[in-house]
């Protein structure tokens, strides 16, 4: 049988979080059975081997998915179920860590415990009784718990909804939250304390998944900027829920080739992002060679849908609902060709009593809407 091979993780591990590491082992928070990001099946119980090359790799795990109601198995049906909780790739963990950069002593409100590993990791780090981490569901809280005492670490635990955070513990000096997020709670920046750092996955729902985004809390507002894409399973209660498409349809031809917007990269996704909140924007080339580009506005009855053939010099737009979403996205476009294409390190994000924006250059330099 394979055993634990640390030294391929602590490869991964910038200092001092490669002493944490051996303090909080990745093989001591996977289940026997789990998934792979590929959906692969391990077991450490059938194939041991596959078992440690997974946990000891570089990619995200598995461990639950439909919210626990369907069991995870090389049969269950992965392209119609959410992944629903999951171990990190340590890579990626360590990326939203070394941004956090917790002090000894730091009291820190982490926000989706998941298998607890990054719990423990900070329990290592900061001592386990500064360290509150909070969990939606019950089932993950429980295992979570028993790895985290098996592994001789006794955070706080709390099951609730991470979007609350967790007063009872403020003011913080540390805000970890390891699930997507596309509107950024204010409880995080009431439970921080002043020059606090909340760090998270700023998942806004364009062609690029999301951000990894680390802000610092000012007072009653928080600032940052955004540091590398990322992608993450969402706050549960920031999932899109895709209500059934209808209204009449509203036919027209493209201004701009969707092909230039979904490939100009993370600055305009920014821009989109700031320009049109809560839209949805994917695109991609269908099995028929059409390359499309589809929008959606949850809390409204919006949608919108570019194809363009192959070959076609023309783009057919669709649109319905209250809003002509193409015609937004086309707008936005160019408001952000107009300002020169300025890139991802330009922008950042500030959330205040009123809600979030998107700033370039300054947060007294808000991104107007649509």
């Amino acid at each position: 049988m394979a055993s634990p091979a640390p030294d391929d993780l602590a490869q991964l591990a910038p200092r001092p979080w490669d002493d944490a590491l051996r303090l909080a082992p990745r093989h001591m928070f996977v289940p026997d059975i789990a998934w792979t990001t590929k959906h692969e099946l391990i077991d450490h119980t059938t194939d041991p081997d596959s078992w440690w090359d997974a946990v000891n790799s570089n990619t995200a795990i598995v461990t639950q998915i439909d919210d626990g109601n369907t069991e995870l198995t090389g049969q269950s049906p992965w392209m119609t179920l959410n992944h629903s909780s999951s171990c990190s790739a340590p890579g990626m963990v360590f990326d939203f860590l070394t941004l956090l950069v917790p002090y000894p002593g730091d009291r820190v409100l982490e926000i989706g415990t998941g298998t607890g590993w990054t719990a423990a990791l900070l329990s290592a780090r900061i001592g386990t009784e500064n360290v509150t981490t909070v969990e939606v569901d019950d089932r993950v809280a429980k295992q979570a718990a028993a790895n985290l005492e098996r592994a001789g670490h006794a955070p706080t635990l709390v099951v609730g909804d991470g979007a609350e955070g967790y007063a009872e513990g403020a003011p913080y000096d540390r805000v970890h939250v390891t699930c997507g997020v596309r509107d950024i709670p204010y409880a995080w920046v009431e439970q921080a304390r002043p020059g606090g750092v909340i760090v998270l996955p700023w998942m806004h729902g364009t062609f690029s998944a999301g951000h990894k985004t680390m802000l610092t809390v000012t007072g009653e507002a928080a600032v940052g900027r955004f540091h590398g894409e990322c992608a993450y399973m969402m706050l549960r209660s920031q999932r899109e829920r895709h209500p059934p498409i209808t209204g009449e349809e509203r036919e027209s031809i493209a201004r701009v080739d969707p092909r230039r917007i979904a490939r100009a990269g993370p600055g305009l996704d920014v821009t989109v992002a700031g320009m049109l909140p809560a839209v949805s924007v994917s695109g991609g080339t269908s099995a028929d060679g059409s390359y499309r580009v589809a929008l959606r506005h949850e809390p409204s009855d919006a949608h919108a849908l570019a194809v363009r053939p192959p070959a076609a010099s023309e783009t057919e737009v669709t649109q319905r609902g209250s809003r002509d979403l193409w015609d937004e996205l086309e707008a936005a476009y160019l408001a952000w060709v107009g300002r020169g294409t300025p890139g991802v390190e330009r922008f950042g994000l500030a959330i205040t009593p009123a809600g979030q924006y998107v700033w370039l250059d300054s947060p007294d330099n808000p991104l107007g809407q649509v």
